[in-house]
């Protein structure tokens, strides 16, 4: 077993880069598509992206799919422990819909006054943002729409799942959550908000560290890159 371990890690599935992993999940999507029988001509798909890293996997996703959709983006943000960055104790919506991980929270003992100042400062970001990549056009009505949301990847899931809670209160007709790669108990997290979750490869929890280490490339994403999408799908203002 060991043995076997050690050569699955040593063999997993990397990604080229996030362009290569969006490929690889456009089709993966469209074939999962197919069990929420949709009608070409009635239904309309939503593909919401989450930046950074997700907008350059939503933007390939939305030209690879063979159906009309309407791209867009949505911005949850990770709510952070105290001294590191790397953990996530909850994520954060516009309109202050908040998710919080318990379980992270009383294991390291955060007390209310640091989440209260952390959803503030999450929230001036999430501002922040929206100002830059959306300051023509608001959220797209998906209201009875088929949502589908990307990222790049998840690690904890916890900005994913912040994102899923706010659109199921606009009463989407269903929610496929697609990402390239995210744990097996991520996932099973992820499936309780949503319809279908959609991977291209799904390690382990004891295999999964970081969405980094299955990527060969995982250059930090700029505003720049995100903004010149925004206004390639007609976000933004010329």
């Amino acid at each position: 077993m060991i043995l076997f371990d050690s050569l699955k890690n040593k063999f997993q599935l990397r990604f080229k880069n996030r362009e290569s992993a969006a490929k690889i999940l456009a089709g993966a999507l469209e074939d999962s598509l197919n069990k929420l029988k949709i009608d070409k001509n009635k239904d309309t798909l939503s593909l919401l992206s989450i930046p950074r890293g997700g907008v350059i996997v939503g933007d390939i996703v939305a030209n690879k799919l063979p159906y009309k959709n309407e791209f867009n983006i949505i911005i949850p943000r990770k709510l952070t422990a105290p001294h590191n960055q790397e953990i996530a104790i909850g994520a954060i919506m516009e309109e202050e819909l908040v998710y919080l991980n318990e379980e992270v929270i009383t294991e390291i003992e955060i007390d209310l006054d640091y989440i209260e100042r952390e959803k503030s400062r999450q929230l001036e970001e999430i501002k922040r943002r929206k100002s830059l990549y959306k300051n023509t056009k608001e959220l797209l009505n998906i209201k009875d729409k088929i949502v589908i949301l990307t990222d790049d990847g998840a690690a904890t899931g916890a900005t994913i799942i912040a994102a899923s809670r706010w659109i199921k209160k606009q009463n989407p007709k269903a929610i496929v959550i697609a990402i390239p790669v995210a744990s097996k108990d991520t996932v099973e997290k992820l499936k309780k908000e949503c319809e279908i979750v959609i991977t291209a490869t799904t390690p382990s929890a004891t295999n999964f560290k970081s969405v980094e280490q299955y990527y060969q490339e995982f250059k930090p994403v700029e505003d720049e890159e995100v903004i010149e999408i925004c206004r390639k799908r007609n976000l933004l203002s010329l």
